[in-house]
This record gives structure tokens, C-alpha cells and sequence, in this order.
């Protein structure tokens, strides 16, 4: 059976700091929110989304190749700092650059904990109908703008395990030729704890996962290559 290659699309970390990676001459780190400080403006400048109230502290890793980089503190465990890495697997150069940060950066977070990752499954003219008949069995479809996500009963915004939806990358990144993108978004309570250092661990389970929701075999382009 055919083997198809996934790729992963973004990439949450967590752990107590990670600041002290981006204290040279290549990063510039700049404060929305935290203690005394709002700049929602800013925020959304930056990444067209508002700053949610369950994040205490808001901070933009600014890259000299001119990337704009999400460090957080949320309500629920302000003691640990994420970094997001989302974009990883776009058709536009932000991807390219967002991978060299990620690449140089990578054996320095290995104890980082693994709080999201999506995985991107790229389809030219269309998705099979075999694959949209899987999801439809495992769970019901919900149309919400561009997109259709496939939700549990009874699930509303987020699922914090595994949330599963479709949409046309052509038309979302404009471009010149037709492709669809099955996105799997893992989330923390999925990883259990695991750790970048145990991201072999994550490969294996999520390509499990996929193969259960949708009869695909997949293999994942590593993060550090």
C-alpha cells in the first residue's frame, strides 16, 4: 500500500524559559502583555489574531531574517513559557526560515515538553473520498468558513487531544496551482508528557492515529533535517 509523506506544520513547545536562546545579535524580543504592559495592537500586527485572556504573558521573538515568533505564559501553568512554531510546512519562504530557526535551536529545547503539533497532508485537485468517508464514520462534520472540521459529540471549540479538519491551501496561501491539506492537530494532553527528545515516540503514535481515523499509511518528515 502507498506511503504517503506528512509533514509537520507547526510546533508548540514548552519550559520554564526559553529567552536566554534568543539573548544575541540575531533576535529581538519585544513585550505585548505582561505585568503593566498591553499592546494588543501590536499583538495583532503581528499575527492577525487577538490576545486571549488565559495568556498572562505575551511576548513577539523578532528574527533578523524577519520573522515574528509567539512566546507565551497561559493561566493554567504560568511557570512555563511556550514557543510556537506555526507555518513550518507553508509554500511561502516564511517556512524556509521558520525551519532554520527551528534546525539551529534544536538540540538546545531537547527537554522542551511537546505541547502541539499539527501535521499537514498535502493532496493535488483533491482529497479521496475513501479518506472523507473514514472521518465521516469516526466523526461528524462541521463546516465553519473555509474549512471543515470533523468534531466528537458533543465537542465545541478545541478538542485537547486531537482536532481534524480540511481546507484548500491554494485558495488560503493564493496559489497557482490546486491542493487540499488534511491537517491533524495534536494537542498537549495527547502527549502525555513526552518531551522533544521523545518526539520518535510522537511520530509513531500519530502515524497510529492517522491510520485509524483515515486508513492512510504515512511516514513524517523529521523536524531536524
Amino acid at each position: 500500500m502507498k506511503v504517503l509523506v506528512a509533514n509537520i506544520d507547526s510546533l508548540n513547545i514548552s519550559t520554564y524559559s526559553f529567552e536566554e536562546l534568543f539573548l544575541n545579535d540575531s533576535f529581538l524580543i519585544q513585550t505585548a502583555k505582561s505585568q503593566g504592559i498591553f499592546e494588543p495592537k501590536l499583538w495583532f500586527g503581528e499575527f492577525g489574531e487577538l490576545l486571549q485572556k488565559n495568556v498572562v504573558e505575551a511576548k513577539i521573538v523578532f528574527t533578523d531574517t524577519g520573522l515574528a515568533i509567539p512566546l507565551k505564559r497561559f493561566s493554567a501553568n504560568p511557570s512555563l513559557q511556550t514557543l510556537e512554531f506555526a507555518g513550518l510546512h507553508s509554500y511561502k519562504s516564511k517556512s524556509k526560515y521558520l525551519h532554520k530557526v527551528l534546525k539551529d535551536l534544536f538540540l538546545k529545547i531537547q527537554n522542551s515538553y511537546i505541547k502541539r503539533i499539527d501535521i499537514a497532508i498535502d493532496f493535488r485537485k483533491s482529497i479521496p473520498q475513501s479518506v472523507i468517508n473514514a472521518l465521516n464514520k469516526a466523526r461528524k462534520k462541521f463546516k465553519y468558513f473555509d474549512s471543515s472540521y470533523f468534531k466528537t459529540k458533543g465537542e465545541k471549540k478545541s478538542n485537547p487531544k486531537i482536532n481534524i479538519l480540511i481546507y484548500d491551501k491554494s485558495k488560503k496561501e493564493k496559489l497557482d496551482f490546486k491542493l487540499w491539506r488534511l491537517e491533524f492537530s495534536f494537542r498537549g494532553n495527547y502527549f502525555n508528557k513526552l518531551t522533544l527528545r521523545e518526539i520518535d515516540v510522537a511520530y509513531k503514535k500519530i502515524i497510529k492515529s492517522i491510520k485509524r481515523f483515515t486508513g492512510l499509511n504515512i511516514t513524517i518528515n523529521p523536524l531536524n533535517t
